[in-house]
Formats: structure tokens, C-alpha cells, sequence
């Protein structure tokens, strides 16, 4: 692609032999190559990512995407959640918290029945409703503060959880994990949650720039540094697993929960400018 000239820090000359987007360079980064892998990177949004055998024309609200075109293209289905980080921390500043670490700290170990649907923007993959607005429902009496804290934070999983299931009935394999990285991450209750609620192990990496780690795999393969992607696969990456440990009832009921919020959300719309506004 051609040689650096010009950059600070850089000696001209340095070959540039990969361009990759940062979605596509953490799955990468992640080494998830095999059909049944599927990456999230949590950041403000979140965006989720798996390759698969052949190209898939989604019909449930995924994107169809190169994932990476090392040697051949290889296909990927992708589906981005515009609010996730970005939830949490207007929760906790709704909630006079001053920041997500707070809100982590005081959360309750359950919400005992309180939902938070994060469509504080719209909701983006699967839904695709920019016209949806948040709420928050099963308050009872007895709600709390936590509660209501630990309902944004498990938003955040059932978010994922929703693109995961479409990518299930599209992808043409079976998903056995889901490879997290980015800031959200460090929360190892909402990490655990996030494996409960899919049922399948969680492997967080502890890297910390998984999207640069992708892009310097992908530019030492165009250089011969390692001889396949097979070989890059086999590198060492630390991570940490989280298992799933409820029941398949347990996780039916708390996803049968959120559907119905998720159906309050979609019946309800923004209300349209007045003239003149």
C-alpha cells in the first residue's frame, strides 16, 4: 500500500501493508476466524461482529459485511447498538452518581423486575427504530436506587443478546462464544450477566487495544511475519472466562421480561416538533 513519509514518530519508509476499520480490526484482533466466534467491543455503543462461511444477505436487521480480505474475502455479519456506555452514564448522572464507576459500585446483585430500554437515541441493530424512546417499567413500591442501577447495567447485556440471538439464526453455525473487549469489560458482574443471559461463555481480553492488536496481525501476515491466519490464532492472548451459571429457566424468564419492555419501547414513539420548532 505504499511507505510512510512525513509522520512524527514514524522513520519514513515503514511499510504500510494493512488498512482495517476498528470493528473489523478487533475481530481480528480476537483472532475469531472460526465460523461460531462472535466479537463485542463495548464502548459508548456497541458493535458485534462474526465471520461466516458464506456471504449472508440478513433479513433480521444485520449488516452484511467484508470482514477481512487477507488472501480472500472472508464475509461477516454485524450488528451496532447505539447506546450502551453512553446508557450507563446518563443513568448515573440522572441518578446524581457523577460517573459509571459509581453507579457499578452501588447496583444491586438483581432488579428485581425493573427494566431499562436504553432508546435514549433510538435503537439501532435489530431493531432499526430511530423513532423509539427509553423507558424504564416494573417499578413497584419497593424499587431502589440499585435496582434501578443494576437495570442499566443489564441493559447493556440484553442489548447484546439481541443481535446475538439474529446472528444465531443467520450466521449458518452454531455461536459457542462471544470474545468482549472495551471499557465496559473491567464490570465483572455485568460481564457474568453477559454470559447468564446468553448462555455461553464470555471471553474478556486483557488487552487493551484490541483494534490495534487486529490491525499489527493483519499487517505482519501481508509480511510475512507469521505464515497463516491459523498461526496467528495460536499466539497467546490473555483473557478472562466467564461461564454461564443460571438455569435455562432462569434465563428464559429474564429474557421474556426484557421482550415485553422491549415491546413498551417500540410502541412508543418521539413526539413529533411542533411547527416552527
Amino acid at each position: 500500500l505504499g511507505v510512510v513519509r512525513g509522520v512524527m514518530g514514524i522513520p519514513s519508509g515503514v511499510p504500510v501493508a494493512a488498512m482495517v476499520g476498528d470493528s473489523h480490526a478487533a475481530l481480528f484482533g480476537h483472532a475469531a476466524f472460526a465460523p461460531g466466534l462472535v466479537k463485542a467491543t463495548y464502548g459508548t455503543g456497541s458493535s458485534l461482529m462474526t465471520a461466516t462461511p458464506n456471504l449472508v444477505h440478513s433479513a433480521r436487521g444485520l449488516s452484511t459485511s467484508v470482514a477481512f480480505g487477507h488472501e480472500k474475502a472472508v464475509y461477516a455479519l454485524e450488528g451496532n447498538i447505539y447506546t450502551t456506555g453512553a446508557a450507563v452514564e446518563w443513568l448515573a448522572d440522572l441518578l446524581g452518581l457523577g460517573s459509571p464507576a459509581a453507579l457499578e459500585a452501588m447496583a444491586a446483585s438483581e432488579s428485581r423486575g425493573v427494566y431499562f430500554v436504553p432508546a435514549l437515541v433510538g435503537l439501532g441493530a435489530p431493531h432499526w427504530r430511530d423513532d423509539a424512546r427509553g423507558t424504564i417499567s416494573g417499578l413497584a413500591r419497593g424499587s431502589t436506587r440499585a435496582e434501578l442501577a443494576r437495570a442499566g447495567l443489564e441493559a447493556v447485556g440484553y442489548q447484546i443478546r439481541d443481535v446475538f440471538d439474529c446472528m444465531a439464526q443467520e450466521a449458518g453455525t452454531p455461536l459457542t462464544a462471544l470474545l468482549a473487549d472495551g471499557g465496559a469489560t473491567r464490570n465483572g458482574s455485568l460481564m457474568q450477566f453477559q454470559a447468564d443471559i446468553l448462555g455461553v461463555p464470555v471471553l474478556v481480553s486483557q488487552v487493551a487495544e484490541v483494534s490495534a492488536l487486529g490491525a499489527a496481525y493483519l499487517a505482519g501476515l501481508t509480511v510475512g511475519l507469521w505464515p497463516s491466519r491459523e498461526a496467528v490464532a495460536a499466539l497467546d492472548r490473555p483473557q478472562v472466562r466467564f461461564e454461564p451459571r443460571i438455569s435455562s429457566e432462569r434465563r428464559a424468564a429474564l429474557y421474556a421480561g426484557w421482550q415485553q419492555a422491549l415491546g413498551r419501547t417500540l410502541w412508543s414513539k418521539a413526539p413529533e416538533a411542533e411547527e416552527g420548532q
